[in-house]
């Protein structure tokens, strides 16, 4: 506890320098905390600003004017020494941005919903959408007439005459340059319709595996409501999980950098954006190889080509060890992908102590699903290896339609077909799915304890460790709790509605109960999220809880979930949005608008797109491996956790086959406890500081591979991360400022580009798919990766 006290001791001395910082950002040239009044006088001459707009004004303090080679090592870093606290004071909710923002966003979320049904999903990084959104809203500011350009022209004239008239409509749809807040906020609106996917998720489980008809009023209401009541509870958790400086959102800074490096350099001047267009090019060539081309690209792996032509006695082994290029083909151990698309941005800008604490858990996992399937636990041989369906005690495929008919339990083929059975590996990751939730919760209480009584301390003096923060609360008028209540309150009204009216088959109690479990888990999944850039999956404790009220009642399970973990998710979206926006600083008050209009819009859209795909490729996303472009593994985890969570009392109580999966919270729970002790007393053991090892991580990555299937990518993503956040953050800190950022961006968005064409083009997303010739490089059956097929 001293330790802690000191730490708060330190980070309030820390917020008094920062907050004379945000006013006056140090001089480069004299290291004077003052900018000189011809300096600054200048900055206003130079961009025109009137009286109104100087006030809003901030002079830039660029990372060159911070310490260039100081390490970007957590929050602190990012907000003092990585962003500039620059504040042009230029307009942001325009008739333009919303349109581009609500354009776009069908776009986001179209692009969103389809990589829902990719062998790996993977997060869309923003970056294409923000260079489209930049390229669009330039031609729309430099070729429409605009107010300012026809004022200059016209001089004055009557207030009452027809070009006085003209100037209105044209500087309500023109009002000039296309600055950096409005092209945020045409982005955010975009990408707050993309978080709406979410809210599909139960739909495209109870169209995938349900024989009852979807309604429109169910979807449109509990979909508004998932995302609304998501949205309301962000607002309502904003001092603990937004305003501290250490609430970082790291996925979302390579996009704060590419906005600022679009619209404050020079592209003849900045060499890290000449690099992030050379990268942006070169992948948008470079994909269509891995995506189309050359699929053996995705996953190559020198065992399996080795072994292509073993025994039939050793297939089978080679493949669950080395096998990795589809959806539960094997554990992909020595494979490397060389597909961007699965890689991504984020393991370049999310910070290494979280990736080392991941890479902790899977290789753990790796030992784990071996262990588990060769030492024969829960009877694992009689099955397959890997695996997201129901099986009999013989071991052949459960009729799981007959057991579950119209998402009701079926008693009578319960009898008759025994009670199913689940892959030991699939056991194996909800136990450590629960033991991540038992430690996450443990985690808050004995480390992060401190951080809440000082989040909530700084919300209520309103003076922050986050310097961009305290700007904000100083310059512009905060969004009142009450709003964000409201919405909540609405949010819940749409959604008790659409469950009543709709064939959920959840009760009306259980749907308040769901709602408030997930009010109870999100700040403990927010405090994760927003530190580390990763949550915890607590899918599994919302489905056991729910399986404890409702057996026999899967589809209800599904819709429990959507109600807790679903709006979750949708909170931790919506808040690294507004933690984006705290960034550019643009007025809370426009994020709520644009957030709230991205979100309705794109609900929409999703659901469109994923009824076009199910129908269309209903037979591949039911399959175990699905294809190279499709797969419905995501949606098959989904299910099934709600399908065995539903037959609870026979599978998971005390004297059945898997009774050990609830205690899986209690092993989370104690493991912290241990190590709370052992840092009380040791907080550091050699070079390793003991509250760095993040268990909620650990654990929820040593059953990974039950969840995320497609193997083939992990070590490319060790690989990646290690030279990125390893060497380059530490040794070449001038470096990693500049181009870690940018560069990964610019891959995300030519990856995405060449996705998006392929998927319509090529992959059948608009109907018939056009696959390319096969050769040695696309082989036309069995694994891409050449592990050898068993079943051959």
């Amino acid at each position: 506890m001293v330790i802690e006290k000191e730490i708060y001791e330190e980070e309030l001395d820390k917020s008094a320098v920062l907050h004379e910082l945000a006013k006056t950002p140090p001089d480069p040239e004299n290291g004077s905390t003052e900018k000189t009044p011809d300096k600054k006088e200048d900055a206003y001459n130079e961009k025109g600003l009137t009286e109104a707009e100087k006030a809003n004004f901030v002079l830039e303090d660029e990372s060159e004017e911070s310490e260039s080679n100081h390490m970007i090592r957590d929050g602190h870093d990012v907000s003092q020494y990585l962003l500039p606290i620059r504040d042009d004071g230029d307009p942001c909710l325009t008739f333009r941005s919303l349109s581009l923002g609500l354009v776009l966003g069908a776009f986001q979320a179209t692009m969103s919903q389809i990589y829902m049904f990719k062998p790996t999903q993977v997060g869309i990084g923003g970056s294409f959408l923000v260079l489209i959104i930049y390229f669009i809203g330039k031609a729309w500011a430099r070729f429409l007439p605009s107010g300012p350009g026809l004022r200059a022209r016209w001089g004055d004239m009557p207030s009452s005459s027809i070009k006085a008239w003209m100037l209105i409509l044209f500087d309500f749809i023109n009002p000039g340059p296309f600055g950096l807040k409005e092209h945020a906020i045409a982005s955010i609106t975009a990408t707050s319709a993309s978080n709406s996917l979410d809210s599909i998720t139960p739909f495209t489980a109870q169209k995938l595996f349900y024989d009852v008809p979807l309604t429109a009023t169910n979807v449109t209401l509990t979909t508004l409501s998932i995302g609304m009541y998501g949205y309301g509870l962000a607002g309502l958790l904003r001092p603990l999980l937004l305003y501290p400086s250490s609430m970082v959102y790291w996925p979302n800074i390579p996009l704060v950098q590419l906005f600022q490096r679009l619209h404050w350099d020079q592209l003849a001047d900045s060499r890290p954006l000449r690099w992030f267009w050379y990268a942006f090019a070169f992948m948008t060539v470079y994909e269509f190889f891995p995506a189309y081309i050359a699929p053996i690209l995705v996953a190559i792996s020198i065992p399996c080509l080795a072994a292509h032509n073993a025994p039939q006695s050793r297939r089978q082994l080679i493949t669950n060890l080395f096998g990795g290029s589809q959806s539960n083909e094997g554990l992909g151990i020595f494979s490397l992908c060389f597909d961007w698309q699965y890689i991504g941005s984020g393991v370049t800008s999310l910070p290494l102590i979280w990736q080392v604490n991941t890479w902790i858990g899977l290789f753990f996992c790796y030992f784990a699903f071996i262990g588990v399937y060769y030492g024969g636990a829960f009877g694992a041989k009689d099955l397959p290896f890997m695996s997201l369906s129901l099986w009999t005690q013989e071991g052949t495929k459960y009729p799981r339609d007959q057991l579950f008919a119209n998402g009701l339990l079926n008693q009578t083929a319960l009898v008759e077909h025994g009670i199913p059975r689940i892959t030991a590996t699939f056991a194996w990751g909800q136990i450590m799915a629960m033991a991540a939730v038992g430690a996450l919760m443990a985690q808050t209480v004995f480390f992060w304890g401190p951080k809440i009584v000082q989040s909530i301390r700084e919300a209520r003096t309103k003076k922050f460790t986050c310097r961009h923060q305290q700007i904000m609360i100083e310059r512009y008028d905060e969004v009142h709790w009450v709003w964000y209540a409201g919405l909540a309150i609405i949010s819940v009204i749409f959604g008790l509605i659409g469950n009543l009216r709709g064939d959920t088959t959840l009760p009306a109690g259980s749907f308040f109960f769901a709602l408030a479990l997930g009010s109870f888990i999100a700040p403990l999944s927010g405090m994760l999220y927003a530190q580390f850039g990763s949550g915890v999956n607590t899918q599994p404790i919302m489905k056991m809880i729910a399986g404890v009220s409702l057996r026999g009642k899967p589809l209800a399970i599904l819709y429990f979930g959507a109600f807790s973990h679903q709006a979750v998710s949708q909170c931790l979206s919506l808040l690294g949005d507004l933690r984006m926006g705290i960034y550019l600083k643009i007025k809370p008050r426009t994020m709520f608008i644009t957030q709230v209009l991205g979100t309705l819009m794109g609900t929409f859209v999703n659901y469109i797109v994923m009824v076009s795909i199910v129908n269309s490729k209903r037979d591949i996303l039911l399959t175990n491996n699905g294809s190279g472009q499709w797969s419905g593994q995501f949606f098959q985890s989904f299910n099934l956790q709600a399908t065995v969570w539903s037959l609870a009392s026979d599978l998971y109580t005390v004297g059945k086959p898997y009774a050990i999966v609830p205690f899986g919270i209690l092993i989370g729970i104690g493991c912290v406890a241990i190590q709370r002790i052992i840092f009380q007393f040791w907080p550091r053991i050699g070079r390793v500081d003991v509250s760095f090892i993040n268990l909620p991580m650990i654990f929820m990555y040593m059953g990974w591979f039950s969840l995320q299937t497609q193997t083939c990518v992990i070590l490319s993503i060790v690989l990646v991360g290690l030279f990125v956040q390893g060497y380059l953050r530490t040794y070449k800190p001038e470096i990693f400022k500049k181009y870690a950022y940018l560069v990964p961006a610019g891959l995300d968005g030519g990856s995405l580009l060449v996705i998006f064409v392929l998927s319509f083009a090529a992959y059948g997303a608009a109907g018939t798919a056009k696959p390319f010739p096969n050769y040695a490089l696309n082989p036309a059956s069995g694994f891409v990766d050449r592990c050898p097929d068993p079943s051959a």
